[in-house]
């Protein structure tokens, strides 16, 4: 019997060592497929994340056969005639084989500024002749511990696709020979530091010349465009080529476009359209154009340092201290998020519109973002689409690296003083020195404390690769923005004056759709009528609604001709029309409806747009005159988009007001049909 139990005992340990073997086997087995195959885990993981976005609408569904629908999501009307068209329009030769030598081109700045300077330094290379390096992209790396791949062109764009793309227009080699090679590295070939927005006659009274002479120029461009926006006539085709580059040859790489593709599809999985908006929020534009006052404590003071900064090196000219409630009133300054959330619930866009916040880091950080919050309630950026894992992967090989290069030793004076002390008299005897305050200070950042010194404190190695990342964030943010139902910026200045990322979106949408809705208000305008309803801000009569409508419904296009008249000047890119557009009407226009086609002429003169579009273009399918017809007679002031707003605010006699606005409606459409 003993035996028999001792037996069993011994039996039970066996199958429990087995047991643990065989888990310890399967845990190890788990690890081995986590560790190599990642491709695989990645796609299943994807498919059951929870992400933070929790998407909340209300039960109505709005047809997009209704008026309401059209007037928020549907096509500009008005622009529905202007078409894409990048292809040179008369005689164009293939680029010579004999080139007149190498430009080799540094590009530093941000990723709206990168953007810029590759479609002007192809135009200039076509222009002179001449074989072009693939840029490098970055600011200078070549700090310790950053690594090369941080300034290369393939970084952020598909280096094969922009070659292939541009081989009927210029020559394009991805290095120097070795020769050349050696010799830059000796600091033997010329360098220009090109200026901002240089004519084409810099180039060849200047540039020329010394290119014949030693076979190569390196170019810096650190403005964000080295090129004017206007060319003349006689260069028509290069504006045309700077279109190509722009919006078909440079292509982000492949993951980085991948990712910003299954942002999309979740951000359209619900079935319902949604709103790209970039804040334009950053400390650079904030302090260029004097709007400091419009955060409290530290981020006040943030802007202020930046403001000196700038006059410091020539930046700005104006004065350190400026009335940010006058640059305000002025329109210089950013919308915040609430105005524009006020102006979007205001229009008629409900509480659960889905609403993606572009652009990279807003200055002030996500209290920034409350308001907007609290006024729609799918607010969602490229983190709440994405998980941690899908956005390390598109960093490389030192994304998780830290910051563990060896520490400084401190300065012989502080050392100096600590031993005074110890080798002072007996006591009291004076407090030793405090330690050295770390000089950690972001750019973007809204850190506790303002640095001491006039200058920027130099950028860390972490700060330096987190830039870096900041193009692949400012990459995804761009293509689904492109790509959103509607758009509206916050502002569209950058900190040097020029145009900043929002204005290089709303020119890639006139140009892919010029029909899509992108908004352009008028700063000053939306301050004074915000202002009007200050005190109860939440609460707004029926007349002050009406009257943010217009104002948004005539931003779609006065927006767009008051903008290329005024900051056509400053960038190609932000307004590529006529250069790159062509005019195609609707052939089943008929004079039963003339006031259409007027306005529709109207707003092609005003736009400068006279070239026919080929005729291959005439086979794709147009709208009906009816559906266009009923677009440009929506109701502008239906009574349920006004509770939109009015039922957000806890007004609970917005029901009660229906017959009231209905009479009002009419009364005020019938005024504007009148006034059209």
């Amino acid at each position: 019997m003993k035996e028999g139990k001792a037996f069993l005992k011994s039996k039970m340990k066996w199958v429990g060592l087995v047991g643990l073997v065989l888990s310890v086997f399967s845990l190890f087995v788990h690890f081995l497929l986590a560790r190599f195959t990642e491709d695989g885990f990645s796609e299943y993981q994807s498919s059951i994340t929870i992400f933070s976005w929790r998407p909340v609408f209300e039960a109505t569904d709005l047809s997009r056969t209704s008026p309401l629908y059209r007037r928020l999501w549907g096509p500009v009307g008005q622009l529905e005639s202007l078409h894409p068209h990048a292809n040179p329009k008369g005689y164009y030769a293939d680029p010579s084989a004999q080139s007149n030598g190498y430009i080799f081109v540094r590009i530093q700045g941000g990723f709206h500024e990168i953007r810029s300077s590759i479609c002007d330094v192809v135009a200039v290379s076509r222009f002179l002749n001449a074989t072009l390096v693939v840029p490098e992209i970055q600011q200078t790396t070549s700090k310790k511990g950053i690594s090369s791949q941080f300034k290369s062109f393939a970084y952020l764009y598909n280096e094969e696709t922009f070659m292939a793309a541009l081989v009927k227009d210029v020559n394009i080699v991805k290095t120097l020979p070795k020769s050349l090679k050696s010799a830059r590295r000796n600091k033997e070939i010329p360098v220009f530091r090109v200026p901002y927005a240089a004519s084409p006659y810099y180039y060849l009274h200047n540039v020329l010349p010394i290119l014949i002479k030693h076979s190569v120029v390196e170019l810096v461009v650190s403005d964000g465009g080295c090129l004017q926006a206007i060319l003349p006539p006689d260069l028509e085709e290069y504006q045309s080529l700077r279109c190509r580059v722009a919006f078909h040859a440079l292509r982000f790489r492949q993951d980085v476009q991948d990712l910003a593709t299954n942002i999309l599809h979740r951000l359209r999985a619900p079935g319902r359209p949604f709103i790209a908006f970039d804040p334009g929020m950053t400390r650079d534009a904030l302090a260029y154009h004097g709007c400091s006052e419009l955060f409290q404590d530290v981020h006040a003071e943030l802007i202020q340092h930046r403001r000196a900064w700038m006059r410091k090196r020539g930046i700005i000219k104006g004065q350190l201290s400026v009335n940010s409630a006058k640059q305000r009133l002025k329109g210089s300054c950013p919308l915040t998020p609430e105005e524009v959330g006020i102006l979007l619930r205001a229009y008629g866009y409900s509480w659960d519109t889905i609403i993606y916040v572009s652009g990279g880091e807003v200055f002030g950080g996500q209290r920034t973002l409350i308001p907007l919050h609290g006024l729609f309630e799918n607010v969602v950026d490229r983190t709440s689409l994405s998980t941690s894992w899908e956005l390390s992967r598109i960093y490389g090989r030192e994304a998780n690296l830290d910051e563990s290069y060896p520490r400084a030793p401190p300065s012989a004076q502080v050392e100096t003083k600590l031993d005074a002390w110890k080798n002072s008299g007996p006591r009291p005897r004076p407090l030793p020195p405090p330690p050295a305050r770390p000089k950690t200070y972001n750019i973007e950042g809204w850190w506790g404390w303002v640095a001491e010194s006039d200058n920027e404190p130099e950028s860390t190695v972490v700060e330096l690769r987190t830039n870096a990342h900041k193009l692949l964030w400012e990459a995804i943010d761009y293509t689904v923005a492109v790509e959103a139902d509607v758009f509206i910026p916050g502002f569209d200045s950058d900190g040097k004056g020029h145009p900043n990322f929002a204005s290089l979106v709303m020119g890639h949408r006139l140009y892919q759709s010029a029909a899509s809705k992108t908004y352009r208000p008028d700063r000053k305008e939306v301050v004074r009528l915000l202002d009007q309803i200050h005190g109860h801000i939440y609460h707004a009569n029926h007349s002050w609604l009406t009257s943010i409508r217009r104002h948004m419904r005539s931003s779609l296009v006065d927006g767009l001709i008051e903008a290329s008249n005024k900051s056509k000047s400053s960038s190609l890119l932000s307004h590529p029309v006529p250069e790159c557009s062509c005019l195609r009407p609707n052939p089943s226009e008929t004079l039963s409806n003339a006031s259409t086609p007027s306005v529709h002429l109207q707003v092609h003169a005003a736009l400068g747009v006279v070239h026919r579009c080929p005729a291959w273009m005439d086979g794709e399918k147009n709208l009906s005159s009816n559906e266009k017809d009923n677009e440009e007679d929506i109701d502008e002031n239906d009574p349920s988009s006004s509770r939109l707003f009015l039922q957000h605010a806890g007004s609970h006699d917005a029901g009660g007001e229906d017959i009231n606005l209905k009479e009002e409606s009419q009364f005020e459409d019938q005024e504007e049909d009148g006034g059209d």
